[in-house]
């Protein structure tokens, strides 16, 4: 395979990093600040605020465009059009760059609200109201869902050996907790370290009962009653 050498770039990570430059053949590489990969846009932090922007200016040009040529605003049309139309556009890798800082939460959180403010006979609800009527979760909800079904899968699916990397579990008889619970391994990454806090703080709150699902589906449905039930 042949690479374009016009295309390649360099994206220096780390506080310490010396900033070699580098060559393809005898072409020198420019740097770069910042790329998108796969669709998503890494910037040398990284903090994924920059990916934030991008995801919110789009599906608000989505969501514009839809206000404009759909003549119905009943959730019976509007929701399977957020869900194929916008959600799709929220979700895609999500996993990787969520928001770390509040002020991106909200400005996604806000798409969201104005979604689901445009379906008729919601628009005077409260946002958690709506939520409710719509049977959907709030974008936190979402990517802390995501962030727990990975916990199961880390301890009690197939990467396991991945998990371990990640937490470590300290067993308990007590009646009270799931008798699961978590600790935290130190990690120098932001990216990592809020994973494991907000996972590890909301892990070991959820009942045996959940924690100890013998599927990856029965997880799923007990997490969601839980979740359904959480402020």
């Amino acid at each position: 395979m042949k690479f374009n050498k016009a295309r390649c770039r360099v994206l220096h990570l780390g506080r310490e990093n010396p900033l070699y430059q580098y060559r393809l053949g005898a072409d020198l590489l420019e740097c770069s600040s910042a790329e998108k990969d796969l669709g998503v846009l890494v910037d040398d932090k990284p903090v994924m605020s920059q990916q934030c922007a991008l995801v919110t200016k789009k599906v608000n040009g989505i969501l514009a465009c839809t206000k404009k040529v759909v003549t119905s605003m009943s959730r019976e049309v509007l929701l399977p059009l957020y869900s194929a139309l916008v959600r799709p556009h929220m979700d895609y890798s999500v996993q990787f760059w969520a928001p770390q800082f509040k002020k991106d939460e909200e400005l996604l959180e806000r798409v969201h609200q104005m979604a689901t403010r445009m379906m008729r006979g919601l628009e005077y609800l409260s946002y958690d109201e709506r939520l409710r009527e719509l049977g959907l979760f709030s974008l936190k909800k979402r990517i802390l869902r995501w962030d727990l079904i990975n916990a199961y899968k880390y301890l009690k699916g197939g990467c396991q050996k991945d998990g371990a990397k990640l937490f470590s579990v300290v067993p308990s008889d007590r009646t009270m907790g799931n008798g699961h619970k978590l600790k935290q391994k130190k990690f120098y990454l932001n990216m990592r370290k809020n994973f494991t806090l907000s996972v590890a703080e909301h892990w070991n709150r959820l009942s045996r009962g959940v924690v100890d699902s013998p599927s990856l589906e029965t997880f799923k449905i007990h997490l969601d009653a839980f979740l359904c039930s959480l402020l």
